[in-house]
């Protein structure tokens, strides 16, 4: 009875011996990556126009790619979101000042940017390959689906700019001082 069920676990164990060469050999390229953020979203702007040509050259897949938008938005608004949001948690000590007088606490995003543009990268390879199926490649009339992105984006972005007003933060660096150490 020895024999029964081991040529499969003796199958598997190069593949499971693959598997993690491969994930320890990506996680190593993945943490190579981490600083180079410039040539991060660079590749990936790449692999964004390779997808739109892809889409432009089969004229299809307008809902793929319209449900590569809408998770794109949500990326973003996690993006643009602080970690604690003073309208739905309780105030535990680290929450975003709401008035002149409060202690300044810097912005943590609720998606920190490499989250963001890692999923932000999957997305669109995701998506690439499924345009390779021609079984999702449905039919439909690809204006109303962009106009009805169009709305949810501007709604959307309203209701954060709005949000980023009343407890007034600000999500980005740009404009904000850093410290350059000793003159």
């Amino acid at each position: 009875m020895e024999g029964i069920g081991s040529e499969g676990g003796a199958a598997a164990a190069p593949l499971a011996q693959w598997r993690s060469n491969f994930a320890r050999a990506f996680q190593y390229y993945l943490d190579r990556s981490t600083p180079h953020t410039v040539n991060r979203w660079l590749g990936t702007l790449v692999l964004a126009m390779i997808y739109i040509l892809r889409v432009y050259y089969v004229q299809g897949f307008y809902v793929v790619s319209y449900g590569l938008g809408i998770y794109v938005l949500n990326l973003l608004i996690g993006f643009f979101s602080p970690k604690v949001d003073p309208e739905l948690e309780a105030l535990d000590g680290a929450s975003l000042p709401t008035s002149g007088s409060d202690e300044f606490k810097p912005f943590v995003r609720r998606l920190p940017e490499f989250k963001f543009w890692y999923s932000i990268t999957k997305a669109f390879v995701i998506a690439f390959i499924m345009t390779f199926i021609s079984l999702l490649d449905v039919p439909v009339f690809w204006p109303i689906l962009l106009c009805y992105w169009i709305v949810l984006f501007v709604l959307t972005m309203k209701r954060q700019i709005l949000h980023m007003i009343k407890y007034k933060y600000v999500p980005f660096d740009i404009g904000k001082r850093r410290y350059t150490g000793k003159k």
